[in-house]
């Protein structure tokens, strides 16, 4: 071999490595650099699957601190479709029975190309331990578990009106779960969940959820033992009456914060689907109604405060009267003949409310309808609330102004006609209503607080002194005797109207809403009441039917918050001082996503219940 050769077998030694280098080199920096995008983008689509997953709610307490709707840590059933070892028709059937869910809806998810589908959410961990055994026994492959948040109700159906409850991603659908649900939504991120090369999910058992979530949440102004009582006589009632359906208000005069809001009929918020979708309705706010003669509370006190009348002014009943070519009556149709407006307030005297409606006008009516409160949105901070009914002021005749005097021809909403009550009972101030009091964020700080603003002066405190006197007769010497609580004096009105047809318009034949609105105790008021039962069977008549549940759930309070009797107490009747205890019904707590029990020793097995 000639000295060329050799030299030309010597370059080719050493130049096809370094070609190779040069090359090498070259295409590991297009991929590290120019294809690097696209090339994590596909790996991550061969080892990765995303998925939404379902962080803590923030949680809602009462004004006490007590958990009322929490996050508890569930377990929710995946599938990976290419995984399956078995034919997807034969996996949904085994699974249908055991999830609940229809056979061809889980071949249809089955049989998909993703990678990752969510079959069952929010399972209980004893219920998903005993699926994952089954699956395990089936030999089926492909299926797997991912720990994530449930909202739970500690205390099951107490307060299910007020709170709603959440679907199943996580949206509130009712109540305070939907008014508040950008504040107590949790992260809600999406997650990757790593594969190996044949696509099984890894480390899925690495992911683990704080069950108590962040500090954030919502602090109500319900109290929960106020709340008990209320729904405590709200069941029996509708037990008594076999009643269509019922609600009880109690809200602070002075603040308007609502310390109590039930609705019946009701649900367990924990497993909503189970019940028709009417009773997740809160009557409280949703219903309009025409008032009866509550509303002759609010006529009473414009006419005072208006001059067209006084408590001792004369009128003559006749049990009658012609207004408009129309003959209207008293409710019995019988008249008293000569009496005072201090009687025509205390017997619920149509006749003289409609001589002294005409007296006042139509729009002066409206005008201090409006200013209780009537007739518009009361802006209490839930779902659904009603705008209520009244007559135009351009076209209200004489029979309008006398319909509407006696609490006919116009519709409320109950949140409305407590709103207005609480005003008389708060020396003619309006205050505005609410029930949450405070916000907290993700660390705990509070967020945004409830600052009353200025109250509204609807009527002179001297006027309101005078109405609070003649509505205390209702209660002491009128219609409403049987709304006395014992030891204490009350204020307040009965009601009865027919009931609205809401479907086509006018009144249900033979069907009523009884009703009855008071406060007290009249040296300081503490409380405001609203009680209505809704078409009840037999007797109607809101002396007769919601003025006795009224007397139950005020005197009950009274001896919750330890208000002393300022009146004899009848013999018959004892006192039980509760001054410093705490709870009516035992807490419900949560610990590390577990439920721990409460001590419900000396208690009935419906208390025990609910």
């Amino acid at each position: 071999m000639n000295r060329l050769s050799k030299r030309r077998l010597a370059i080719c030694g050493l130049g096809l490595p370094l070609f190779l280098f040069v090359i090498t080199i070259s295409r590991f920096a297009w991929l590290q650099i120019v294809a690097r995008d696209e090339l994590m983008a596909r790996f991550q689509g061969q080892v990765e699957e995303s998925y939404e997953l379902q962080t803590p709610r923030g949680a809602i307490r009462d004004r006490h601190g007590r958990e009322m709707a929490v996050s508890i840590l569930a377990r929710s059933l995946y599938g990976d479709p290419l995984m399956l070892n078995k034919p997807a028709e034969e996996v949904a059937q085994f699974l249908a029975p055991l999830i609940g869910e229809k056979p061809e809806t889980l071949t249809e998810k089955l049989s998909g190309r993703n990678r990752f589908i969510w079959l069952k959410r929010g399972m209980n961990p004893p219920d998903a331990a005993n699926l994952q055994q089954k699956i395990k026994e089936a030999g089926i492959q492909g299926l797997g578990f991912l720990e994530e948040s449930k909202r739970y109700y500690p205390a099951s159906k107490l307060g299910a009106g007020i709170l709603g409850f959440v679907g199943t991603d996580d949206k509130g659908l009712y109540g305070l779960e939907m008014q508040y649900d950008s504040q107590l939504k949790g992260d809600g991120v999406r997650r990757q969940l790593l594969t190996d090369n044949l696509g099984r999910p890894i480390f899925d058992s690495a992911i683990q959820l704080d069950p108590q979530g962040p500090g954030r949440g919502l602090e109500l102004t319900v109290d929960s033992n106020i709340q008990f009582i209320c729904e405590k006589w709200l069941d029996q009632t509708m037990v008594d009456t076999k009643a269509q359906g019922a609600a009880i208000i109690v809200m602070d005069p002075k603040t308007g914060a609502i310390l109590a809001m039930a609705s019946r009929p009701t649900y367990d918020p924990n497993k909503f689907w189970d019940y028709p979708a009417i009773n997740w309705r809160n009557r409280a706010v949703s219903t309009i109604y025409e008032p009866g003669s509550t509303f002759k509370a609010i006529v009473a006190a414009v006419a005072l405060q208006e001059g067209k009348t006084t408590p001792s002014e004369h009128f003559y009943d006749g049990g009658t009267i012609e207004i408009g070519g129309r003959t209207l009556k008293n409710w019995d149709g019988s008249g008293l003949g000569d009496v005072t407006f201090t009687d025509i307030v205390k017997y619920s005297l149509n006749t003289g409310f409609m001589v002294v409606g005409q007296r006042v006008g139509g729009k002066t009516l409206n005008e201090y309808a409006r200013r209780f409160g009537i007739g518009k949105i009361t802006g209490i901070d839930l779902p659904g609330e009603e705008d209520g009914i009244l007559f135009s002021d351009e076209d209200m005749q004489p029979i309008d102004v006398a319909t509407m005097s006696i609490g006919q021809g116009i519709a409320v909403t109950p949140m409305q006609m407590i709103s207005a009550f609480g005003t008389i009972a708060n020396g003619g101030k309006r205050v505005q209503p609410h029930i949450v009091n405070k916000i907290f964020g993700a660390k705990g700080e509070v967020t945004w607080e409830f600052q009353p603003g200025v109250a509204e002066n609807v009527i002179t405190q001297e006027t309101d002194k005078t109405v609070v006197g003649l509505l205390e007769k209702v209660v002491s010497e009128g219609g409403g005797g049987r709304a006395k609580v014992p030891g204490y004096r009350f204020a307040g009105k009965t009601g009865t109207a027919e009931k609205l047809n809401e479907q086509g318009g006018g009144y249900l034949d033979g069907r009523y809403i009884a009703s009855f609105a008071g406060f007290g105790p009249l040296e300081d008021p503490q409380i405001v009441v609203l009680v209505i039962v809704d078409d009840p069977i037999g007797m109607y008549y809101g002396g007769l039917v919601a003025a006795p549940v009224f007397s139950h759930v005020a005197g009950e309070i009274m001896q919750y918050l330890g208000i002393p009797p300022t009146l004899p107490l009848p013999e018959n009747e004892s006192w039980v001082k509760t001054q410093g205890v705490t709870s009516v019904l035992p807490s419900v707590e949560t610990r590390s996503g577990q439920i721990i029990v409460p001590n419900l020793a000396g208690l009935s097995i419906r208390q025990s219940a609910n």
